[in-house]
């Protein structure tokens, strides 16, 4: 661990730390949730729906790669365990027991507007105390509001295809 880079924190690191490893437990639950979706999905646009989901759990994978060097960067240790990953969650995991598309698709909206509502909150709480961790914030953020809009458009176009067939 490097000295300056806990120095420059202008926060209590040990509470960031403890943040961060709440979201690092939501994206490695995300990584899976997306990731078993695209295995088990049924329905129409199947296929279009595999792509992003597939796309999304290489995403979320990535933020646990930016969480967990942070996290290690500030002295902390990432969670270690998957069990522990169910207690601290913030976002949860929401197993995809019935495979349609439309709700593997709601699923995965609403974990997406969670960590939207999650990691504003960590945004506001870095913005002055620790701007390393803001700007990592700030590029899984964006990421995750392109996922929202992503998945919601996927839903949207499921919805008229399947009004037009009526």
């Amino acid at each position: 661990m490097g000295q300056k880079g806990r120095s420059i924190v202008k926060m209590d690191v040990d509470k960031l730390i403890n943040l961060l490893n709440k979201a690092l437990s939501d994206e490695w639950l995300a990584y899976y949730q997306y990731w078993i979706g695209a295995k088990v999905v049924k329905g129409p646009m199947k296929d279009a729906v595999i792509s992003e989901l597939n796309l999304h759990a290489t995403e979320e994978l990535s933020h646990a790669e930016l969480l967990a060097t942070r996290i290690i960067q500030l002295g902390g240790t990432p969670v270690l365990s998957p069990e522990e990953w169910l207690k601290i969650t913030g976002c949860g995991y929401d197993a995809p027991a019935d495979q349609y598309v439309e709700k593997i698709l709601d699923q995965n909206i609403k974990g997406e507007q969670c960590a939207i509502n999650y990691y504003s909150g960590l945004l506001d709480k870095t913005r002055e105390g620790d701007p390393v961790t803001y700007n990592i914030i700030l590029t899984i953020l964006s990421q995750e509001v392109e996922h929202e809009e992503d998945l919601s458009a996927l839903k949207e176009d499921l919805d008229l295809m399947l009004e037009r067939r009526r």
